[in-house]
């Protein structure tokens, strides 16, 4: 039978030239809107996503055919895995891909947010040159707490290596994962001695304002904060109230709880908690652009194909 897959995303053409070499037949329709392709998916065997569109039950239940669903990326919050599992459809998805991405993007951030560089960069642009206003502070002797230690949050650890900082980590799924790049332990041991917590959790309805004023007051000491998984896991006016404290000395975010779903905008007009944090320097921001790089673009989509293959060989 032949088995046919619709790819309704921008994705590299690498995944298109893999899947065919094996057997598929690929309709690349990144332009394809909601309402074609709830006219079109009965007839596929595999659907190819990023974000675009969300896979709830009434979508699924249209994908008579459906064998897989394969999204290109971490995230499978748009998809109802549960349902289509229930179904028969298998779910991939290749965190593996934007891992290295990751892991550098939320060091860069961190080493900006520590160094003023975003500050300091603007300053000079304007004629200022300010540098005890700017004197910095190193990751070396400071606790990194990291919270979720699957693929983004072990290749940050393995780049924080050479800043000798203590590493310690909690994953609620996993255990047994100690490696020379970190050190297993407690969320209360986190929350006990991080000075740095970075977030590397997916998006959940248990993960969903998980980071709020409950959460930040548990830490004993003030904490720079990091966010590159997803905006939703922090509830932003909570980390306003916590900045004005003084709890949280700084924050660097990629992502927002404010983004659309398909993570490409955000609203108009800006919410009050976002206009607070656009007009403070203790923020540093980029635009979900954590895992988004030349070569994410393509491992992403090669892995992705290698476990479609593997999971339905010719």
């Amino acid at each position: 039978m032949l088995k046919k897959v619709i790819i309704i995303d921008k994705v590299h053409p690498v995944i298109i030239r893999k899947l065919e070499k094996h057997g598929f037949a690929c309709d690349y329709f990144p332009d394809i809107n909601k309402n074609e392709i709830d006219s079109l998916i009965a007839a596929y065997f595999g659907l190819v996503v990023r974000s675009k569109i969300t896979l709830d039950r009434d979508f699924l239940s249209k994908a008579t055919q459906l064998g897989f669903i394969g999204r290109v990326g971490a995230g499978m919050e748009n998809i109802d895995t549960e349902y289509a599992e229930s179904k028969g459809i298998r779910c991939f998805n290749s965190p593996e891909g934007n891992r290295d991405a990751v892991g550098e993007h939320t060091l860069g951030l961190l080493l900006s947010l520590l160094n003023h560089l975003n500050r300091a960069d603007l300053q000079v642009r304007e004629g200022k040159w300010l540098r005890e206003e700017n004197r910095g502070s190193e990751i070396k002797g400071k606790v990194v707490g990291i919270i979720g230690y699957g693929n983004m949050g072990s290749a940050f650890a393995q780049r924080l290596k050479g800043f000798e900082a203590e590493v310690i980590s909690y994953d609620k799924y996993k255990t047994g994962y100690t490696d020379g790049n970190t050190r297993e332990t407690t969320l209360e041991e986190v929350f006990e001695k991080s000075d740095i917590v970075s977030m590397h959790i997916p998006l959940s309805r248990e993960t969903r304002f998980l980071c709020d004023t409950e959460f930040f007051t548990r830490f004993r000491n003030n904490i720079v904060f990091i966010n590159t998984s997803r905006g939703p896991i922090l509830k932003t006016e909570d980390l306003v109230e916590m900045i004005r404290m003084g709890k949280v000395t700084g924050a660097a975010l990629d992502v927002l709880e404010y983004e659309s779903s398909s993570f490409e905008g955000l609203p108009d007009p800006y919410p009050e908690a976002l206009k607070f944090l656009m007009n403070s320097d203790k923020v540093v921001f980029t635009p979900h652009i954590a895992g988004w790089t030349s070569e994410s673009e393509s491992k992403l989509a090669s892995v992705l194909a290698g476990k479609i293959i593997h999971a339905f060989p010719s």
